[in-house]
């Protein structure tokens, strides 16, 4: 009884010791991260609000400070003709922009779920015990590690529909009967696109799959052996619940990064209608065509679909960004 009574007090004092002790480390962190918020705020904040005030103005590149208020003609305005007939303009009744917008949806989701696929797969072989695996490792990374700009170019002349070594070995092997012109045809271009970004990316999407599979305890599959769980059953019944955390938060950045697409289309495929992105069709409004504020709304727009796209899949996903579930 004595101990009870003499281990109370300690017992409490321990507790308000940590308590104090992670107050501190509280306060600690966000002074350190006051900097980069502020940085956060110059760098990103700022162009931000300063796209979405354009958006609702009349400027010109040639003369932003002599802007006017337009409100949301950018976006829809209507005309009523002598007719009786309503003409409505605007980007939201925009063929070219809804294309571009189909055109970023479909490549962002077909590469990342190509790419999760071929990357967890990657991720397997790369996880298991095997000689040279750390020269494998690193091999692995050299598409993802050449820039985006050298990897479209490379990848374009290896497409050209004459000199190309794809078209070459198509032709030798009998898989082709003509050359194609892979970035040039719309039939095509997407295709050829997407399997560039597929080519340079899964290397990432399997580094960060890698990552989580190594968390994962060596003993549960020894476990699962000694029980004799097939191996195709180890996979869906423990590897893939317990890698899914790390799988969701490298998918939700790859779709980031897929959403705003810009330097693959523009250096593979420029003037392509096929391909052209969000990102490349506000990129033209901006400074091709002198239209600085409907390129602006552009860039807003493109900004809130991947807001909502993130959204959704984060809450879809029940994705958390602490290495766990909801």
């Amino acid at each position: 009884m004595a101990t009870d009574v003499l281990g109370a007090p300690s017992a409490r004092a321990g507790v308000k010791v940590r308590s104090e002790l992670m107050e501190q480390r509280v306060r600690a962190a966000r002074l350190f991260l006051i900097p980069m918020l502020v940085a956060l705020a110059v760098v990103a904040g700022w162009p931000l609000l300063r796209s979405i005030y354009f958006s609702f103005t009349d400027a010109s590149l040639s003369n932003l400070e002599a802007a006017q208020w337009y409100g949301f003609g950018n976006y829809l305005r209507w005309q009523v003709l002598e007719s009786g007939n309503v003409r409505y303009r605007g980007l939201l009744v925009d063929q070219a922009w809804w294309n571009a917008v189909w055109n970023t949806v479909r490549f962002a989701f077909v590469s990342v779920f190509f790419e999760a696929v071929l990357g967890m797969m990657v991720a397997l072989v790369l996880n298991a015990e095997f000689k040279g695996r750390g020269l494998v490792r690193a091999a692995i990374l050299v598409p993802w590690a050449i820039p985006t700009i050298v990897s479209a170019k490379m990848w374009g002349w290896m497409l050209n529909d004459q000199f190309g070594i794809i078209n070459d070995l198509g032709m030798r092997l009998g898989l082709l009967s003509q050359k194609v012109a892979w970035t040039a045809s719309a039939d095509t271009a997407m295709t050829a696109v997407l399997i560039v970004d597929i080519w340079k990316t899964t290397p990432f999407m399997a580094l960060l799959t890698l990552a989580g599979l190594q968390m994962i305890p060596k003993d549960i599959y020894e476990a699962a052996e000694i029980d004799g769980v097939h191996p195709v059953k180890q996979f869906f019944k423990i590897t893939l619940p317990l890698v899914r955390p790390a799988l969701m938060v490298a998918i939700i950045f790859r779709l980031l990064d897929a959403l705003r697409i810009f330097d693959l289309i523009y250096v593979l495929t420029p003037n392509s209608a096929a391909t052209k992105t969000m990102s490349v069709l506000a990129r033209e409004n901006l400074f091709d065509f002198d239209k600085f504020a409907y390129g602006s709304a552009m860039s807003t727009l493109l900004f809130l679909i991947i807001a909502a796209l993130t959204i959704l899949y984060i809450w879809l996903g029940q994705v958390r960004f602490d290495g766990g579930d909801r």
